[in-house]
Parts: structure tokens; C-alpha cells; sequence
């Protein structure tokens, strides 16, 4: 998603602005705070799973133990062949009436000691055979032998009660890759973009660099890699989101829509209600680790401690750099509507508000006629503003308007109650698309509170959306919370026939409190380099890894498809030939082996060394012209696609990733559904999201006419075609759609 954008803005050097960091910490003094970093979330997360009763194990299984053990004491067995006996001896003698309870403390104790070297086998065993990536290679649909054993095996070891943090101690560490493959990894995937000249001069870097730097950069890497949790993943967070001192809007943030056809009820309050209510149930099941964890292809689990932040998180401003700053708990939601502030409670003594009484605070927040005051109006966009600026001011308004600011920061996530609609609209898909869209990824630039971990924004006419920061965790972490709200809400929760949520008010409620700032005044048609980003979740506390899609298969499946003299036979097994080769890319990147994180974390590294690479340097002044992303559909058995297709979702999308680019994110829902979304900035004069949609549907209609008998399908669009542009649409859903307000955009 948006990491595409936030990764150019990283090169050459670790500021926007073009200064160099000066990194004046030794090496390995940061790989040893990183992985100090490492143990204090672990000690954190084992703290908390003890609290919960989830870790090490159920307190059940200690029992039950213990009551074993017990059993055989009384039948006169010792299980613990002397051992209990021997703990006996060290414990302190309290008298000859105490000589039973001396007894039950020593079985007690041994129980405890079995009890965990018994868990900490199994969690051995459990990430020694999640090490295995030999299924991923192997054909879609076919399963060997070896394969199902091993999965007979991970479901042995893993227990009958998965949780959400089930796999997290038992997931094997990222790999470092050899410095040889990933360079020369990285050589083929430029080959098709250079010319001869270039690329042989390129080549001719690499070389250097793997004589000269590359040995001793990998060393350190190797030295994170054993130490701490992830040897990538926490530079990725901070070099390239929390040091950016860009702008989070568009640079850093996405979004995501609603359904695309349904509008469940009109009424904002209504919807409002129970989209909070969902969500704040997805909390509880998330404090309680009764979400599932994430199985890869059914079969091999993903790690979920990106789950951790969803909620009552906030990206803190710096001078130089931000931070996370995250609360176990928050109870109540910060509202914004016609410039002004408000502070909803959640809860009350007898638990979670029920939807209709949420509805009704946000009915009253729509029905209050007070004025926004001048400054605080427009108070939001400092959010929107470059980090250093906003570091700045928020420290004098931390002193100035000290609750309000808390109030905002310590929210469970911020609601934006818009005044206008949004949404699609029959008589005008491409513009209403378009507003849908930039309203969600910019709004109006003082509208959101873009350092919240998201947005929950609800337009008048009761469309929905999210805009979320990305630096706390990537797309199909908050697009499973999605589903799961758009389902719930919806299906579960429903609403009355006259559009209000089920239930009776709450009149007795305390009115939502207005937030008041204490303010002063205030100022007011060629081969490119593809960012394609996939998962790097098989992995403890792994997050991406880039796809470099622009292959020299593709870019032959291209010509053929340009060259009339080539045969559809031909093109076909071109085609099939790029397919290979992107499966190929995709799944070396899942397993460890892509490229450009570890070409990232060598950069790091030689910042740290103060020791120059010209490859490296090379390396990260490449420019993403076309960033692409896929958003998951990861709960599938929450919709039924079949029998309600017109509860589906468009998914989201993101900025350009370069100035004279595009940013494409795309999402299937169901077997015959997809749905684009493109953006590209308008202050560029060479690109035209608009096109670009036409050329991407014009070319999906051509690739499908190969495995058709020749025969080009026709579009269908559900009534939603564009006679005024002529545009056709794509093979299904050929919407096109907006993006923020320094950029244009399309989706189809």
C-alpha cells in the first residue's frame, strides 16, 4: 500500500528533505538496543498472556497435572523418580503437622517445572517444522506426501484451542539472505528497464560492492538476525515511517470503502452506532485473543503481532523522529463534526454501550448548533502538516490544551461525522468515485486526525470508510478489522426498518462532552521499476517485502501482445511463462528471500559504518514509477457473495509513490469480481489515472480473450457504464474512483 511511497522518500538518505543522518550510535550499539527493544516485547506480551491465563499454557492443563501427580503420590508411584523427595528436603521444615503440606508444595513444584519444559518442547518442535517452506513450492492444488505429514504434524503440536498469539513463540526468525543471491536478484529484476550501457554499469557496482562492502555489512545483519526478533522489520518502522518528516496525508495513509452497491441504512447516527459498536466488539475478541490466527493457505500460520496496535494507538510527532504510543485500554471515541471536537464514552458501569444508545451520542453531536470556534476549526490540519512543523506546535498546545489533546491521543480511534454523502452513484460512477474516494484518503485536510491509528469516517448519507496511518502495521491487518465490522454491523447488528439501530435509547446518558482548545493564533507508454508489496508474516514480526514485478517474462508477454505477428499460442505460453516467473518472485519474497529489505537493512547498516556504497547508493535512488497492492479478502465465509452480490466491497487504495507515478491497489471478491484503484498526482503532466484504468481494463478484456477461443469477453458493469467517455469498464466491476486531494485517480 502506501509503504511504496514511504520507501522513496527514504532515498537516498534517511530524510525527506535531503540532509543526511547523522547516525553517530555505533552499530552495535543499535542491533543491541534492537534487540533489547525485541526482549522487552516479549516480557511484555508473556506478561500479558499470563494475565489472561493464555501462556504459557491453559491453567486447565496445570491442573490437571498436578491433580495426576497427586493421583500417583496417593497410589503410592513417584513419577518424578526422587525428584519430589529431594525438593521436599530443601524446603523449610514447619513441624510434624506440616509434613503433608511440605508435600503438596514439592508435587506443586515439580508439576510446575514438568509443566513448562513440557510447553517449551512443544514449542521447540512447533517452530522447527514451521522452518518448512517446501509446500509453498510446490504446485497450487497438489499436496506430497512429505507436505501432509507436516501439516498432520503442526496440527498436533499446535493444540486443539488456537488463539490469536497461539504461533507467536513458535515462529521461526526471518532469514538473512545470501548477499550473492540478493544482488544478483536484484540485477535481473533492473535488466529489463536498463540499457545495455546502464546495466553493465550497474553490474559493474555490484561487483564492487559485493568485493568490497558486502562481507562485513552481511556480518552485522547475521549479528541482528541471531539477537533480535526480526533483523529488518523495526528499521523498516523507523527509517522509513517514523523518521519520514513528510506529510502523513497521502504520503503515509490509505483507505478503505464500504460496500459498494449497499448502503445498509441512511441515517449517519444509525450507522455511526453500530459500525462503533462492531468495531469495539472486534476489540474485546482482540483483548481476549479469541480472533483466530491467520493460516496461510489453511495450512501454516502468519504472525499477528501487528494485531497489538489496532486500537487506542496514536503516531506521536518529533522534532526529528515520531513514535507510537499505544494504551492497553481507552473507553470512549474523539468525534469531529463541523469543526468542532467531542469526547464519546463507550462504556458505562454495566459494559459496552448498546448501538442504539451510541446512536443516539452521535445524534446529539449532529443535533448540537453550537459554532466551531476560528482556530478550532481548522485544528486537524497540523496532522496533515510536514512532522517536524507539527512537533513543533503540538508541544506548546500539549501545554496550552492539555485535556482536549489527551482526549483526541487517548482515544480508541478517531469518528469523522462528514456533512456531505458519498458514495457511488448510478448517474455518475466516475465522478462520485472519485469524491468517494479523495475524501477518504484526504477529506477536506482539517477533517482528520490523521496521527490516529485510523479513522472511522461516516458521511451524511450513511456511507462508510476508513483513512488509516500505516506505520503501526500494514493493509490486511486493518482490512480483516473491516470485514469483520462491514459484516457484523450489517448482518448481525442490522437495523430497524426505519434505519435506526435495534434497541432503545438511553436518555439517562450523560450528553457528549465538548473538547475545548485553549488556542493562540496560528499561520495558516515504457517498462518502469514496479513496487509490488506481499507479506512477510511466516515470520516472527515479519511485515512486507517487495515483489519486483517488471520481469523480463512480463515485459516479453507484453511485446507479444503489442506484436500482431505473434500467435495466441505463442502469447499463451508467454504468458504463462510470466506467470511462473511472478509466482516464483512472490514466494521467494514470502520466504524470506526477496530483495529489497535486505538491500535496506545492508543501507542501514553502512549508515551506521559511515562507509560508502556506490551500489547501494544506486539502489536507493530507484524510482517507484508504478506501486501496486493487493488488499486481501482474508474472512470469506462472512460474506455470501453468491446470494447478496451486492454486498461487496470495493477495498481501498493509496497514493502515487513517486511524483510522475501511479499507485494501483486492487481486490477480488469472489470468483468473478475486481475492482482497481488507481492515483497519480496532478501536478504531473505524464500521468492520467483515467487512461491508465482504460489501458489496464482494455488489457484484462485481451488476456482473457486467450483462454476464450479468441473470443474478447464483454465488460459487465451492473448498469454503471460511461457513454459520455466511452468507457467501457473491465471484466467486472468498472468503477473508477478518486483519490486525495493533491492527486487524481481511478478506479475500475
Amino acid at each position: 500500500m502506501a509503504e511504496a511511497h514511504q520507501a522513496v522518500g527514504f532515498r537516498p538518505s534517511l530524510t525527506s528533505d535531503g540532509a543526511e543522518v547523522e547516525l553517530s550510535a555505533p552499530v552495535l550499539q543499535e542491533i543491541y538496543l534492537s534487540g533489547l527493544r525485541s526482549w522487552k516485547r516479549h516480557l511484555s506480551r508473556f506478561w500479558n498472556d499470563f494475565l489472561t491465563g493464555v501462556f504459557p499454557a491453559s491453567p486447565l492443563s496445570w491442573l490437571f497435572l498436578f491433580s495426576a501427580i497427586q493421583l500417583a503420590w496417593f497410589l503410592q508411584l513417584d513419577p518424578s523418580l526422587g525428584l519430589m523427595e529431594k525438593i521436599k528436603e530443601l524446603l523449610p521444615d514447619w513441624g510434624g503437622q506440616h509434613h503433608r503440606l511440605r508435600g503438596v508444595l514439592a508435587a506443586a513444584l515439580f508439576a510446575s517445572c514438568l509443566w513448562g519444559a513440557l510447553i517449551f518442547t512443544l514449542h521447540v518442535a512447533l517452530r522447527l517444522l514451521l522452518s518448512y517452506h517446501g509446500w509453498l513450492l510446490e504446485p497450487h492444488g497438489a499436496m506430497s506426501s512429505p507436505t501432509k505429514t507436516w501439516l498432520a504434524l503442526v496440527r498436533i503440536f499446535s493444540g486443539r484451542k488456537t488463539m490469536l498469539f497461539s504461533y507467536q513463540r513458535s515462529l521461526p526468525r526471518q532469514p538473512v539472505p545470501s548477499v550473492q543471491d540478493t544482488v544478483r536478484k536484484y540485477l535481473e529484476s533492473v535488466r529489463p528497464i536498463l540499457s545495455d550501457e546502464d546495466f553493465d554499469w550497474t553490474s559493474a557496482l555490484a561487483q564492487e560492492f559485493l568485493r568490497l562492502q558486502a562481507s562485513l555489512l552481511q556480518w552485522y545483519l547475521q549479528l541482528k538476525s541471531w539477537w533480535a526478533s526480526n533483523y529488518v522489520s523495526d528499521w523498516w518502522e523507523e527509517f522509513v515511517y517514523l523518521r519520514s518528516r513528510r506529510s502523513l496525508m497521502v504520503n503515509s495513509n490509505y483507505y478503505m470503502m464500504d460496500f459498494l452497491y449497499v448502503t445498509p441504512t441512511p441515517v449517519q447516527a444509525a450507522r455511526a452506532g453500530n459500525a462503533v459498536h462492531a468495531l469495539l466488539l472486534y476489540r474485546h475478541r482482540l483483548n481476549r485473543q479469541e480472533i483466530l490466527p491467520t493460516l496461510l493457505m489453511g495450512m501454516r500460520p502468519l504472525c499477528s503481532a501487528q494485531y497489538e496496535k489496532i486500537f487506542n494507538t496514536t503516531r506521536i510527532p518529533g522534532v526529528q523522529k515520531d513514535h507510537i504510543r499505544h494504551l492497553r485500554d481507552s473507553r470512549h471515541v474523539a468525534v469531529f463534526h463541523r469543526g468542532r471536537f467531542f469526547r464519546v464514552g463507550t462504556h458505562s458501569q454495566s459494559g459496552l454501550l448498546s448501538p442504539r444508545a451510541l446512536e443516539q451520542q452521535f445524534q446529539r453531536i449532529l443535533d448540537d448548533p453550537s459554532p466551531a470556534c476560528p482556530q478550532e476549526e481548522h485544528l486537524a490540519a497540523l496532522t496533515a502538516a510536514p512532522r517536524d512543523v507539527w512537533a513543533q506546535v503540538r508541544s506548546s498546545l500539549k501545554i496550552q490544551a492539555k485535556d482536549a489533546l489527551e482526549a483526541v491521543e487517548g482515544a480508541a480511534f478517531f469518528v469523522s461525522l462528514d456533512s456531505e454523502p458519498a458514495g457511488l452513484t448510478r448517474e455518475d460512477p466516475a465522478a462520485s468515485l472519485d469524491a468517494y474516494a479523495r475524501a477518504l484518503l484526504a477529506g477536506r485536510g482539517h477533517d482528520r486526525w490523521f496521527d490516529k491509528s485510523f479513522n472511522l469516517i461516516v458521511f451524511s448519507n450513511g456511507k462508510l470508510g476508513l483513512s488509516v496511518e500505516h506505520s503501526w502495521a500494514d493493509c490486511p491487518i486493518s482490512g480483516h478489522m473491516w470485514e469483520f465490522t462491514l459484516a457484523t454491523e450489517c448482518f448481525q447488528l442490522g437495523y430497524s426498518a426505519d434505519g435506526h439501530c435495534k434497541g432503545h435509547p438511553e436518555p439517562l446518558l450523560p450528553q457528549p462532552q465538548r473538547l475545548h482548545w485553549d488556542l493562540p493564533e496560528k499561520d495558516r507508454g515504457e517498462f518502469c521499476l514496479t513496487y509490488e508489496s506481499t507479506m512477510t508474516r511466516l515470520f516472527l514480526e515479519g511485515r512486507t517485502e517487495t515483489v519486483r514485478s517488471c520481469t523480463r517474462e512480463a515485459c516479453n508477454f507484453v511485446r507479444a501482445m503489442e506484436d500482431k505477428e505473434k500467435t495466441e499460442p505463442q502469447r499463451r505460453a508467454l504468458f504463462r511463462l510470466a506467470v511462473e516467473k511472478h509466482q516464483a518472485l512472490l514466494k521467494a519474497a514470502m520466504s524470506g528471500q526477496g530483495v529489497d529489505r535486505h538491500l535496506f537493512a545492508l543501507y542501514i547498516v553502512s549508515q551506521f559504518l559511515h562507509l560508502r556504497s556506490p551500489f547501494l547508493d544506486q539502489v536507493h535512488s530507484e524510482q517507484w514509477q508504478l506501486a501496486t497492492s493487493q488488499i486481501p479478502v482474508q474472512q470469506i465465509h462472512l460474506f455470501d457473495v453468491h446470494n447478496y452480490p451486492d454486498y461487496v466491497s470495493s477495498g481501498g487504495g493509496f497514493g502515487p509513490a513517486d511524483d510522475h507515478g501511479y499507485g494501483v491497489s486492487y481486490i477480488f471478491m469472489g470468483d468473478d469480481t475486481i475492482t482497481f484503484h488507481i492515483s497519480s498526482k496532478k501536478s504531473s503532466t505524464k500521468t492520467d489515472s483515467h487512461r491508465l484504468g482504460q489501458h489496464i481494463e482494455d488489457a484484462l478484456l485481451d488476456v482473457a480473450s486467450l483462454f476464450q477461443e479468441g473470443q474478447r469477453p464483454k465488460p459487465r458493469c451492473r448498469g454503471l457504464q460511461e457513454e459520455d467517455s466511452g468507457h467501457r469498464g473491465g471484466s467486472l466491476p468498472c468503477h473508477r474512483r478518486g483519490s486525495g486531494a493533491p492527486t487524481k485517480s481511478t478506479n475500475f
